[in-house]
């Protein structure tokens, strides 16, 4: 199917990509021509067919704000507009409903895989009506990994299922950061790539991000390179204040969420750790020594 694609960074460019892989046709757009695309979001919109499908990956907050308000100026009833970014659940519901006034279909498409999305498939929580989603859904079966799609309920299911997922990655992250800090710690050198790359086979503390806690070690032994400051994209601290609002307990992912505030303060190997994860399973950008 054809589909029109604003902002093509990391994981736009990941999308499009393996839509392109596909057989649908992408129009993109992108505030930095240099990435390609048409011109405007107005030439984006007038270069698709009826109904139109919009995916939106622009980073959360106002960007995503803007982007969707002119959206939803220019496309037509019956149109869909995806927004596939790390949004706040609530601006997802309210976003619906905005555009709703208009006729146009919203879904919230959670996104996880990262910069690895092209190549091993995505997983997409997906919230949003049964018309739009089933219009869409095309794209989404093609995007997600075997069995990595779902339509999880109306309009703010997807973002707030991400959030969650998100809030278990910290804590998934902060676990073996903490571990890997100790066995540093043993009273004769341990290889840390050659316990990462054995956990993967039979141990029950097995997964990606050991394989790519492996991948950082053979990359660089002791992470000098890094300094082990520890961002957050804030979907964590959205997720522990909806736990307060929910009277939910979340000690590991609370107790997660101020480590990476405490990394800013200090330059700890489990923090380094932390921080070669996210730069290899997200591509993000990372602090290093001078």
């Amino acid at each position: 199917m054809q589909v029109g694609l604003v902002g093509m960074g990391r994981m736009g460019a990941g999308i499009r990509d393996r839509l392109s892989d596909h057989g649908h046709e992408v129009v993109g757009y992108d505030r930095d021509a240099s990435l390609g695309g048409v011109a405007s979001l107005q030439a984006l919109v007038d270069a698709l067919a009826a109904p139109r499908v919009v995916w939106v990956m622009v980073p959360s907050g106002e960007a995503t704000e803007q982007t969707v308000q002119t959206l939803t100026s220019l496309l037509q009833p019956g149109d869909v507009l995806i927004e596939g970014g790390n949004s706040n659940y609530h601006d997802s519901v309210r976003r619906a409903a905005a555009v709703a006034e208009h006729g146009i279909g919203f879904i919230d498409c959670g996104t996880s895989g990262g910069i690895w999305g092209h190549a091993n498939g995505f997983c997409l929580m997906v919230g949003g009506s049964d018309s739009a989603v089933a219009l869409a859904e095309p794209l989404f079966t093609s995007l997600a990994a075997e069995g990595g799609y779902a339509h999880l309920g109306p309009a703010g299911a997807g973002h707030f299922t991400k959030m969650v997922h998100n809030g278990i990655e910290y804590g998934l992250m902060e676990a073996y950061a903490e571990g890997f800090a100790l066995l540093r710690a043993y009273d004769a050198p341990l290889d840390l790539e050659r316990v990462a790359g054995l956990w993967q086979h039979g141990s029950v503390v097995r997964g990606w991000l050991l394989e790519l806690t492996e991948r950082a070690f053979r990359a660089d032994p002791g992470l000098d390179t890094l300094r082990g400051v520890v961002d957050d994209s804030g979907e964590g601290r959205w997720m522990v204040q909806d736990a307060i609002d929910r009277v939910v307990p979340l000690d590991v992912i609370a107790t997660s969420v101020f480590k990476r505030f405490a990394s800013r303060d200090d330059n700890s190997f489990s923090m380094r750790v932390l921080a070669a994860l996210r730069r290899e399973f997200g591509g993000h950008a990372v602090h290093v020594e001078p």
